[in-house]
């Protein structure tokens, strides 16, 4: 078995995996065209390619399928691109007229390159797996976080909070998990503005504790109006918890001066330096794909990975 890293993977989540990692060069020449060349005989091999979705993340894209191709040409046995977070996962769909459904592009751009499976997590919408003509394996970040929170939510008087009807079933499991009551958001559209608005509170959430869960939070807009609501409407302390941090532009500036106790998120998007502040908490889901790489490689199931399990933090 071998596993790679690409050079936009920071080393500390591939190194926590205990694998023996993969030697290969890679630059781009000076017509900005990128070279991958793989410094070790690969054939007959097992191979994981493990690639995080960081900015520039089309140039990530395009050092995974280059590296994909060099690996199948070089007669790796089989391919593994570990995606810990699937991109363009939120192009899921045609919504509106004359746009693409990306997600299904990349799943056929993964197809030709040669990748033999994919190993994901948490995906914006579980049917993305239905766009694949390979097999993919979608872990769940679910246990850690629940694992994280439970002396919170055994404290009493906490309340798990679904940002809108879409997101009331993930919360429910949630809710369940933690032994929590459960309340949800309520938006409206005003005028012919596509921005929700939220507008109040269903279930009770005064003098109680929060918890709101998401499967990735990007600038931060709609978590922060959820946050608002909730602070009106009485609540002590509130908590954010998802399991990818995109955290793009203005995102970091907003958890900072928000009424948040506590962001937390996984490193499924590696959180550079200068946005790691003292609101946010990162938890390692390294160990979560480490058993399930291990797995693959010994042909056996994955599917004890998603039985709860506690997690030390």
């Amino acid at each position: 078995m071998l596993v790679i890293q690409l050079k936009s993977l920071q080393r500390e989540f591939v190194k926590k995996l205990e694998f023996r990692c993969g030697q290969k060069e890679a630059f781009k020449f000076k017509n900005d065209n990128t070279f991958v060349k793989i410094l070790e005989t690969v054939r007959e091999d097992d191979v994981f390619v493990v690639q995080t979705t960081m900015p520039p993340v089309d140039e990530r894209i395009m050092e995974l399928l280059i590296t994909v191709d060099a690996l199948k040409r070089a007669s790796a046995k089989r391919i593994t691109a570990v995606l810990p977070y699937y991109p363009y996962s939120r192009s899921d769909k045609k919504d509106q007229p004359r746009i693409p459904i990306t997600a299904k592009l990349l799943a056929d751009m993964l197809v030709t390159a040669g990748v033999d499976r994919v190993l994901t997590c948490d995906l914006h919408n579980p049917a993305i797996q239905g766009f694949m003509n390979i097999p993919s394996d979608q872990l769940k970040a679910k246990d850690i976080l629940i694992s994280y929170f439970k002396p919170i939510a055994q404290s009493g008087n906490v309340t798990v909070v679904a940002t809108d009807a879409g997101s009331s079933k993930k919360a429910y499991k949630y809710a369940e998990e933690l032994g929590t009551s459960i309340a949800m958001i309520d938006k409206r559209r005003e005028g012919n503005d596509d921005r929700a608005i939220a507008t109040h509170v269903i279930g009770e959430v005064k003098d109680n504790v929060c918890i709101i869960f998401d499967d990735e939070i990007d600038t931060g807009g709609s978590i922060l109006e959820t946050i608002n609501v909730l602070k009106q409407n009485g609540a002590t302390k509130i908590y954010a918890a998802c399991t990818h941090g995109i955290l793009s532009g203005p995102a970091i500036e907003r958890v900072k001066n928000s009424n948040v106790e506590e962001l937390v998120i996984t490193n499924t998007v590696p959180l550079p330096p200068e946005k790691r502040i003292d609101k946010i908490r990162v938890l390692d889901i390294s160990p979560l794909f480490g058993q399930a790489i291990l797995k693959i490689y010994n042909g056996e199931g994955v599917g004890d990975l998603f039985e709860d399990k506690k997690m030390e933090f």
